[in-house]
């Protein structure tokens, strides 16, 4: 994977500076641009088009937000974080609606300007070589934590990820004969993880009568 490009936005040549440093310090990324003022920003970023802005709040010609919203405006493909002083809830709402995908409050050490610029980077990757997303890979983009489900003794994961991903793909209800034959496992072994999923939550389980005898059991995902 190529380097991805950074274009700064920040009026304070003191933190332009050391916002710089931090950058060069990092692999897979390189300055393609600075500017002190709004305007100037402009006119930069929509000719060159960076990967990604590093955008103050505070400039001596508008606020990073308008300058945010000219670039929304006219769908500059830039991603945003926003590096600035400005904490109130107002403006960090308005900044998380408008899609910046992180928010750095000055001031900040190292660590937090690595973490948010390599989560960047691990998720352009992502999105560059996958053409489509699970659940668990949006939940893992976002950062949302999923509970793990404990599993009781002689149950392992891997069998109920694979009867977990069937059921989710297929959401028809199915007996457990049925889901045995489709995914070459024992009926005992999958009627025991159908039934653990049930008692969790996971499952419904509808009960079919038929003329005689007892009724079959239908599973499907919630």
């Amino acid at each position: 994977m190529s380097n991805l490009s950074v274009f700064i936005v920040e009026d304070d040549p003191m933190v332009l500076e050391v916002n710089k440093g931090f950058l060069e310090k990092m692999n897979g990324f390189e300055l393609t641009g600075e500017s002190t003022n709004g305007r100037d920003a402009y006119e930069k970023i929509v000719a060159k088009q960076p990967n990604l802005i590093l955008l103050d709040m505070f400039l001596p010609d508008m606020t990073g937000m308008e300058l945010f919203l000219k670039l929304r405006a006219d769908r500059i493909p830039s991603d945003i974080i926003m590096i600035t002083a400005a904490r109130d809830a107002q403006t960090v709402q308005e900044a998380l609606r408008l899609g910046a995908i992180d928010y750095l409050i000055k001031p900040f050490r190292f660590d937090r300007f690595e973490k948010a610029l390599q989560q960047y980077r691990n998720t352009v990757k992502k999105l560059a070589n996958t053409n489509s997303f699970k659940q668990e890979d949006i939940d893992q983009w976002l950062g949302i934590q999923t509970e793990a489900i404990e599993l009781p003794k002689g149950l392992n994961d891997i069998t109920m990820k694979q009867i977990s991903e069937y059921l989710m793909a297929n959401r028809a209800p199915i007996t457990s004969e049925q889901l045995a034959q489709n995914v070459g496992m024992a009926r005992v072994t999958v009627r025991k993880y159908l039934d653990f999923l049930a008692t969790k939550g996971s499952v419904h389980i509808n009960l079919k009568y038929g003329a005689v005898g007892r009724p079959t059991k239908y599973y499907s995902i919630k």
